[in-house]
């Protein structure tokens, strides 16, 4: 990993992935996400008594089958900077799990999760600028402000259960590439996704009002979401935009706090593995806590994204028990 100097970044941030997901169990017994790939045996329960999960803590939640949800919209946000190569390929071959685990589990109704997954980069497009005597622009990066990627055989800009091949399609859309811009900002790549893109038509149609939003941030850096595209420091505090920007408009998008969740994979310390170097990640770890319960933190230093992956899946399936039906 290369070190961030200013004004000029050169910077890379980590990888990617945003992996939610799954779903709510049956109404008499509970169907864990974690572990097996097998489905829930339980079926049921007959006149919508409660549906149970088992926690990523172990422990058991229920909720009336009425208030689970039944969609999720899944969306990873991946690093695509120049250090994300070995995380990304970790991630395409640990899709197959992702994918298998969302088809086997059986939601509250006692009907199979519906669920579609989207790939998105930290990228933001950005221009480097002097900042004395006076803001010189002197280069800049473009980045897919939140669009999402398509190729790999995609019909679309998003990925259905319903697709044969969706394992397939997911894996080469994991492979986002590590030719992007060296400052990650993947808060603002996720705000636009969920936003701008949507009302440009890019990314139109992804958001479902009665589907559970679940996003899953991979990065070996800090979020550097900067207030405006005039770049004139690498990560100054000063000039980021406050965590605050970013929950209020997925509170404000999906209707209430209870309506979305998170899954950050970075550094929980500066650290090394087998996936290179990583950052301390202090903004992403203080998104999580302020998101509260429906968010988890995981280091990417394990050198392994199937754990970190696994927890996500368990706390999307934990929000999806409390998902409030409108």
């Amino acid at each position: 990993m290369l070190a961030r100097t200013a004004p000029l970044v050169i910077a890379l941030t980590s990888a990617a992935l945003v992996l939610c997901s799954v779903a709510c169990s049956d109404a008499s017994d509970r169907g864990a996400l974690e572990g097996s790939d097998k489905p829930s045996q339980a079926g049921p329960a007959a006149g919508g008594g409660a549906a149970t999960f088992e926690g990523s803590a172990g422990g058991t939640t229920s909720t009336k089958s009425g208030g689970s949800c039944e969609k999720m919209d899944i969306l990873f946000v991946v690093d695509n900077s120049g250090s994300m190569g070995e995380e990304q390929s970790n991630l395409a071959t640990n899709f197959a799990l992702v994918t298998g685990r969302l088809d086997a589990y059986t939601t509250g109704s006692g009907g199979k999760l519906d669920y579609r997954i989207a790939v998105t980069t930290t990228g933001r497009s950005y221009t480097d600028v002097l900042p004395i005597p006076l803001p010189i622009s002197i280069g800049g990066e473009k980045g897919d402000d939140g669009a999402f990627r398509r190729g790999c055989g995609l019909k679309g800009a998003w990925i259905e259960k319903s697709d044969a091949d969706r394992s397939k399609e997911l894996s080469c859309a994991a492979n986002v590439g590590t030719d992007g811009p060296g400052l990650e900002m993947p808060l603002d790549a996720l705000r636009l996704a969920v936003t701008e893109r949507e009302t440009d038509g890019k990314n139109a149609g992804f958001l479902r009002s009665d589907a559970l939003l679940a996003v899953v941030i991979i990065t070996d850096e800090d979020d550097c979401s900067h207030v405006t595209d005039k770049v004139k420091d690498a990560c100054n505090a000063n000039d980021l935009k406050p965590l605050s920007t970013f929950l209020s408009t997925l509170d404000q998008v999906k209707g209430g706090r209870e309506r979305w969740a998170a899954a950050v994979i970075a550094g929980e310390t500066t650290c090394n593995s087998t996936f290179g170097t990583a950052d301390e990640a202090k903004r992403l770890k203080d998104f999580v806590s302020q998101t509260g319960k429906n968010a988890i933190f995981r280091s990417i230093c394990q050198g392994d994204l199937v754990k970190p992956l696994e927890d996500a899946l368990n706390v999307f399936g934990d929000a999806c028990q409390h998902f409030s039906v409108k």
